[in-house]
């Protein structure tokens, strides 16, 4: 089977400092399901680093979200990443 420890899905940029990982996740669920959404917080300053990294269950909810023209939340535009999963080793990936 595929390995269970996948890599995240998307990054996202330009995160607004007033959204929280909670908002960035229900914002992503409207496209799928949202297993996990990471939002590093700078410890000296107690802010989110205005970046994130999200994981959804499966390539067709990825997919959802990158057909968006723009991702826009609490007025400020997002800006995303498909995160490649680069493994040397295995390439059974069909070839995109």
């Amino acid at each position: 089977g595929r390995p269970s420890r996948r890599l995240f899905d998307i990054f996202v940029a330009e995160v607004p400092w007033t959204v929280s990982s909670k908002e960035l996740k229900e914002y992503f669920s409207q496209f799928g399901s949202v297993q996990r959404c990471q939002l590093p917080f700078d410890r000296d300053t107690g802010f989110h680093r205005r970046y994130c990294w999200i994981k959804f269950s499966t390539p067709e909810e990825v997919q959802n979200v990158l057909q968006k023209d723009s991702h826009i939340l609490e007025g400020s535009k997002l800006t995303l990443k498909q995160q490649l999963r680069r493994r040397r080793s295995q390439r059974k990936n069909q070839s995109e």
